[in-house]
């Protein structure tokens, strides 16, 4: 687990570690899919629900962008994250979304 793939995940991981995350212990992580509308996230919201997350469908003061938070408590395995996002990726797409990375807080 010191070595991850150079890549947009491994850096998230990196600065996890970086910032004191135990990467050996569950922490929430927050996936996040871009979406064109709140009634588009609704919709996504359902579906990704189905699979046992929290969600929450926000927009952003600033930007308006519209942003579906999937919050899922795990242990931030390289792998797992990969299939988690590509598995969001394909639910969103289907809506006109797309995932856009990931986050947390640290360990719960």
């Amino acid at each position: 687990m010191d070595q991850f793939p150079n890549d947009a995940t491994g850096d998230a991981l990196n600065e996890f570690k970086k910032n004191g995350f135990d990467l050996t212990k569950p922490m929430e992580i927050d996936f996040f899919i871009v979406i064109p509308s709140e009634e588009i996230g609704e919709k996504i919201s359902t579906e990704v629900k189905k699979l046992g997350y929290k969600v929450s469908v926000e927009q952003d003061n600033d930007t308006r962008e519209w942003t579906c938070y999937c919050t899922n408590t795990m242990i931030p395995f390289y792998d797992d994250i990969i299939k988690i996002e590509e598995g969001l990726n394909n639910i969103a797409s289907q809506y006109g979304g797309y995932t856009d990375g990931f986050g947390s807080f640290g360990n719960v």
